[in-house]
Order: structure tokens, then sequence, then C-alpha cells
């Protein structure tokens, strides 16, 4: 049993039924482009104004990139990757943010963004059983700031206040994250995230381009790996986030985190982040099945927005636009079969409901 019904907000993407009463409906928008970015597939509004909050990260990481900070200071590709995290606070990514710091010089102390729970809840269990206080270097986000305080270091500017919109490398940030999604600078709103720094909203389709640079240009730079003088420095360096994010994918996310688990399960053949508050992005790399799709033989990216922000219902609607699209293998989908068909019982183990997709994709060809 589904449902396609509509209201102003935009359709029912998905149902929550417990027994056969409806309890909860979730309205979505999802944007599918090619290469070029244009429009393949829709559900919604593919142009919903949508903040892209953590799945910008890597636009973001590109900037940083771009001033050199990596080299300067010695980051690797695992760096990067984290970069680009919304991890576990995992003793992993903790360890890591504070080799970043130690690289660029920078402290804990210089870290503006705050400690919070995290988001593995054996993690979390560890930390009560310690009493552990989360600082800075536990944020989700850490390695973001960990990299800005780097970038910063590496143009030249203060420390202090590099989460502030006017601080030059946050200048930079917008303009770059613009530039990657085919705006004028003015075209991007900017607010405030949760990890403290500026956060972009931009149209839903613009979030689907980001990644399908990433995936085209990992293309490039697969086509001709001894030859990357010969490509654009920007290519190069997108293509250097793809491979980052899908070689540490545990980085990216941790243990059971949905991004971890599809970027494995793909083996390199997509990259996936997800955002705060319902918004997710992947890119796909060349394949026969996305010339079907329309990539002309090229990449696609695929953006997705759940309304009331619900993270379980986005990545069951995720799942479900991959299968609807047919990327990958089954095997290779069934990997997220907890994520798309979530089994649904109470505290006995007694099956109370279910959740039903209704994500019917418009073909814009």
């Amino acid at each position: 049993m589904s449902t396609s019904t509509t209201n102003n907000a935009g359709p029912i993407a998905a149902t929550v039924y417990r027994g056969d009463a409806i309890e909860n409906t979730h309205l979505a928008h999802v944007a599918v482009v090619d290469a070029r970015g244009q429009l393949l597939y829709s559900f919604g509004d593919p142009r919903r104004v949508t903040l892209a909050r953590s799945a910008a990260k890597p636009a973001q990481a590109l900037a940083v990139l771009e001033t050199g900070a990596l080299e300067r200071f010695g980051f690797d590709e695992a760096d990067l990757a984290l970069m680009c995290a919304s991890h576990s606070s995992e003793p992993r990514h903790i360890e890591r943010t504070q080799q970043m710091l130690a690289k660029s010089g920078a402290s804990e102390a210089d870290l503006r963004c705050g400690g919070h729970p995290p988001l593995s809840d054996a993690v979390y269990f560890d930390w009560i059983k310690r009493d552990f206080k989360p600082g800075g270097v536990c944020s989700n986000c850490s390695g973001k700031h960990a990299g800005m305080l780097a970038g910063a270091c590496s143009l030249g500017a203060a420390l202090s206040g590099y989460e502030l919109p006017e601080h030059p490398l946050q200048v930079r940030v917008k303009h770059t994250v613009a530039q990657v999604c085919d705006l004028p600078d003015d075209g991007v709103q900017w607010a405030i995230d949760g990890c403290n720094l500026p956060t972009p909203a931009f149209p839903l389709d613009r979030l689907a381009r980001l990644f399908v640079k990433l995936a085209a240009a990992q293309d490039a730079f697969a086509a001709q790996p001894s030859a990357q003088s010969s490509l654009e420095p920007r290519t190069v360096a997108l293509a250097r986030i793809y491979r980052a994010m899908t070689t540490y994918p545990e980085l990216v996310g941790g243990e059971g985190r949905f991004c971890t688990l599809l970027m494995r399960a793909f083996d390199g053949a997509l990259v996936g982040k997800v955002g705060a508050d319902g918004s997710y992005a992947i890119g796909v790399r060349a394949s026969a099945q996305t010339a079907r799709i329309g990539g002309d033989k090229g990449a696609i990216g695929i953006a997705v927005k759940v309304e009331n922000g619900n993270l379980g219902v986005l990545y069951a609607v995720v799942a479900e636009v991959l299968a609807r699209l047919d990327i990958g293998t089954a095997e290779q989908r069934a990997a997220l079969s907890a994520f798309h068909a979530p089994n649904m019982v109470n505290t006995m183990g007694v099956k109370i409901g279910h959740l039903a997709l209704s994500v019917d994709l418009e073909a814009h060809r």
C-alpha cells in the first residue's frame, strides 16, 4: 500500500503505517542531473531552495584544498576525507582531528565548534559510562574545522574568527561554493550551521550539480591518471576529494552509518554525503547504467530533501531512488536494506508497522 497524494508543500514520498492506520506522511523533493547539470528526473520541486548543511562539505573542503593547505601541512587523503565528514566521534575520528591540528600548529582551543552528544549510540553509551565530557575535537564537524584552521594559516590570515562570514577564508569558501554550483556569488544564501560555520542554501538541483562534478572529475582523472597536468586544477582537486571520501568512507561517517555503508557497498562507483535536517547528495560515475538513465555516457548527480528533516525517512528515500534508477547491482543495494525497509518493532520485538515509499520520478528527457 502506498500513496502519492500531494499538498502545497510537495508530494508525499513516504507513509508510515502502524498496523493499517496511517501514522505519519513525509514530503520530499528529488533532483537527478546529468554531467552538464541538466535535469533528467525529478520528484516534487527539484529547484526547492535547500540548506545543504553537511552535504556541502566537499565544496567547503575544495576551498581549503585550493589554498595549498594540504601540501603545506602534510595532510593526507584520510585527513581530506575527515574534512568532508559528519563523523560518529569514534576514537579514530577524534585522534585524526587532533593530529590535523598538530600538523598545522593549531590546538583544540582554536576550534569554534562545540562538543555534543555523538551520532553513534555505541560511542554515546561509552561516554556515559566514562563520564566523558566532549570538547571541540569530538564534534562531528571537527575535521572540517581543523581543515579550515589550516586553510586560514595557508592564506596568512588570523586563526581567530575563522568561522565568521567576513573572515578571508569564509569569503573564499563562499565564492568557491557558488562557482562549483554554477551560481553567482549572490545566488547562494548563507546561514549559520549547527557547528558554527556558515552554511549555504541554493536550489536542490545545484546540490546534485555539485556532486555530479565530483563524479565527473574522478572519471576524467581515471581516464588519464598519468597526465594530470592536462586536466584543469579544479578537476584534479574535485577528483581528489572524490577519492578521499570513497577510499575512507569510515571516516566520512562511521560504523553502521548510511554514508559509510553506501560508499563501501558501491566500491568507488559513487560518492554520497548526508546533510542535517534531511538533505542528501550522491555523485555516480559514468557507466552503462548512467548512460541508460540519460547521462550520455557521463556521470549523474542526485539530490534529495525531506521536508520535515527526518533522517530515517531520508535514507529510505535515497535508497528508493537508487533502486528506481537501477544504480548498481541488487547485491550492492541490499547493503542498504535496513535503511530502505526499516524493521519497525516495539520494545518487545513485535512488528508494529511498515514504511511505504511512493517516489514516482518524472522524466525530463
